[in-house]
C-alpha cells in the first residue's frame, strides 16, 4: 500500500495524506517522495493552498519512522536523512502558496517540524504535540527547532524545544502554535479555515507569501537550519541515543 495520497480538491486545494495509520503516519522514504512530489506539484497555477494531515484519527505524524532509520548509526549516515528531510521542509516553508498542517491526531518529534513548516496549524480538540526530541537524546533534526523560533517568541520556543513534552493542543494555541482547534469533520474545518482565502487570486496570495520568503532569505534560514542539522547528526551517533533507539524498539516487540 502507497504511504500517502494526493488529492486534488475542488475548492482548488490539494490534500495530502500520510497513510502509513498502522505507524502512526511515521515518516519513511516513501513520504518524503510524496511530499517532494506534493510540493511540486503545490506550484502549479490552479492550485491555491496545500494541506498536509494524516489517516484516521490516533495519529497526525509520529516523526521519523525508528524501525527504518535506526540503522543509522553515525553522524554522516544520520546526516544523508536529516539534511533531506530539512531541504524538503524549506521547501515547504518557502512554497509561495499558503500551507495547513490539519492536525487529526497526535503529532510527535518531526511531525510538529512540519507543523512547524506550514503557515497554519488546526487541530482536533483533545489531542496532544510537543518536540520530544529530547527525550530521544537529539534535538530537533530537520530544522524545525530553527523554524519554530522564527514563528513564536523566543520564550514561548525554547520552552515547547526544552520541555521536549507533549502538551495538550489548547495549551498549544495558548502559545501561538496552533491557530485554530475544531470539533466537526476534519476536511470541512479544514475548508472553513481556509475559505475566505481560497477566494482570493492566487497571484495575491503568492505575493503576500512572498514577503515572508524574503524575510527567511534575508534571515539566512536556510544556513540556520543547516546548522540544525549537522548538530543533530553529532548527537545522532551519541550512545544516549542508540540506547534510547534500542530500548524503544524493544518495547515495540
Amino acid at each position: 500500500m502507497k504511504a500517502y495520497t494526493i488529492e486534488k480538491k475542488d475548492k482548488g486545494y490539494l490534500l495530502f495524506t500520510i497513510t502509513r495509520n498502522e505507524r502512526r503516519n511515521a515518516i519513511d522514504y516513501e513520504v518524503m517522495q510524496g511530499l517532494l512530489e506534493v510540493i511540486e506539484q503545490a506550484k502549479e497555477p490552479d492550485i491555491k493552498a496545500l494541506v498536509i494531515t494524516g489517516e484516521g484519527t490516533r495519529a497526525f505524524c509520529s516523526g521519523g519512522d525508528l524501525a527504518v532509520f535506526h540503522a543509522l548509526n553515525t553522524h554522516e549516515e544520520a546526516y544523508k536523512m536529516l539534511s533531506k528531510m530539512s531541504a524538503i521542509l524549506y521547501s515547504l516553508l518557502t512554497l509561495p502558496k499558503p500551507t495547513l498542517g490539519l492536525i487529526n491526531g497526535h503529532a510527535v518529534g518531526g511531525g510538529c517540524e512540519i507543523l512547524a513548516a506550514c503557515d497554519f496549524r488546526v487541530a482536533r480538540g483533545g489531542v496532544k504535540a510537543g518536540f520530544v526530541q529530547g527525550k530521544q537524546a537529539i534535538t530537533t533534526g530537520w530544522g524545525g527547532g530553527t523554524i519554530l523560533t522564527e514563528k513564536l517568541s523566543t520564550p514561548k520556543a525554547m520552552k515547547l524545544l526544552m520541555d521536549a513534552d507533549l502538551k495538550p493542543i489548547e495549551v498549544l494555541k495558548e502559545e501561538g502554535f496552533i491557530d485554530e482547534i475544531y470539533s466537526e469533520e476534519p476536511l470541512t474545518a479544514c475548508e472553513n479555515f481556509l475559505d475566505k482565502m481560497l477566494s482570493i487570486e492566487s497571484s495575491v496570495l503568492e505575493s503576500y507569501k512572498k514577503i515572508l520568503i524574503r524575510k527567511w532569505e534575508e534571515a539566512k534560514l536556510h544556513e540556520r537550519m543547516e546548522a540544525e542539522v549537522r548538530n543533530c547528526s553529532f548527537l545522532w551517533e551519541s550512545d544516549a541515543h542508540h540506547v534510547y533507539v534500542k530500548n524503544f524498539l524493544n518495547k515495540k516487540e
